[in-house]
């Protein structure tokens, strides 16, 4: 068998549209697993928020958080290839003291473990889940670390505007995204920091060729990982810009099992 890495955004992808794990899409990732294909969650999203996905599809392999910004195995600590590129804490703590002026509804620095929160009312979005670990009020004097990154919430009409004037300030060391699919919001990392990164890590790691790599997404923060696997796939559900430069699409949306069916018809799976 040749191994392939199949590399899968969670939100507008993996998830349905209630941020969930379908039994189809569970029972397909874990028997492409069982079969010794790597499958490897590459999102936006924070560990804390990822890492219960990734405990029930009950997979062992890296993953990565953050958008590219933290690549870690989480069963293996001294995992070698490990890195997490922090963004400089001056910098989010000037765009928190500009964030009435900006425009920003509320700011989220979010480190490994921890979050700090420029309000304590957070929106009501998986991303936040009430049940979560402790938040922080973000401070210069409660955040004393560079922060993983910022995720900015505003208006969806807003948000081309806040990344245009952060980018104006601050284009050299900072790159700003979109992702969240259902619940859009703007992320600021160190710049460079993209999907493909933490995918590239990966696949060399494993010595599994370009060729052999798979990689599903929706959003603008696919693009990168799109366009640099074997074979770029786009959801039915995808963005424009990700469809045009995809090497394929899902017959159907994140909300109708696309990625389990387009990976079942693909691989030639069968369910006993």
């Amino acid at each position: 068998m040749t191994q392939h890495l199949i590399a899968i955004d969670l939100d507008g992808t993996t998830l349905n549209n209630q941020s969930q794990l379908t039994d189809l899409t569970i029972k397909t990732l874990r028997k492409l697993s069982d079969m010794g294909h790597m499958i490897v969650i590459i999102t936006g999203r924070p560990f804390r928020t990822s890492i219960g996905i990734y405990q029930q599809l009950n997979i062992k392999s890296p993953m990565v958080n953050f958008n590219g910004a933290y690549c870690h195995f989480p069963s293996q600590e001294a995992w070698l290839p490990q890195y997490h590129l922090e963004l400089d804490r001056e910098i989010a703590l000037e765009i928190f003291s500009h964030q009435e002026e900006l425009e920003i509804d509320l700011i989220c620095a979010e480190g490994i473990n921890q979050l700090y929160t420029s309000s304590t009312k957070l929106p009501d979005s998986p991303f936040y889940p009430a049940s979560d670990a402790k938040y922080v009020k973000l401070s210069r004097k409660s955040l004393t670390q560079n922060p993983t990154a910022l995720t900015l919430f505003s208006r969806e009409e807003k948000q081309e505007s806040i990344q245009k004037r952060i980018l104006t300030k601050y284009g050299d060391i900072v790159s700003v995204r979109t992702w969240g699919g259902e619940f859009p919001v703007l992320e600021v990392v160190k710049k460079g920091i993209n999907k493909s990164l933490g995918v590239k890590t990966i696949a060399d790691f494993y010595h599994i060729p370009r060729q052999n790599i798979f990689a599903f997404g929706d959003e603008d923060n696919d693009l990168e990982m799109i366009d640099y696997a074997g074979r770029g796939v786009a959801m039915k559900n995808a963005i424009p810009k990700i469809k045009a430069i995809a090497d394929d699409q899902t017959d159907f949306t994140n909300d109708q099992d696309g990625l389990a069916k387009y990976l079942i018809n693909t691989f030639e799976l069968t369910f006993i």
